[in-house]
């Protein structure tokens, strides 16, 4: 005879391991820490400013 299986528990374990692979996708997607975001937002201002500081004036009309 084949094993008896709740059918309640195998549905909530199967919805936890699915949970869980969604909550691992979004850890890689959005798993960035507060530092590292704004490290990442002053540097883009900073080469901004810099590419702008590097732009020529444009002759006047």
């Amino acid at each position: 005879m084949g094993e008896i299986v709740n059918l309640n528990r195998a549905r909530k374990a199967r919805a936890k391991v699915d949970a869980r692979r969604t909550a691992e996708a979004n850890r890689l997607t959005f798993g960035r820490t507060k530092a590292e975001r704004l490290t990442t937002q002053a540097e883009r201002e900073r080469d901004a400013a810099q590419l702008d500081g590097h732009k020529r004036d444009k002759p006047d009309a």
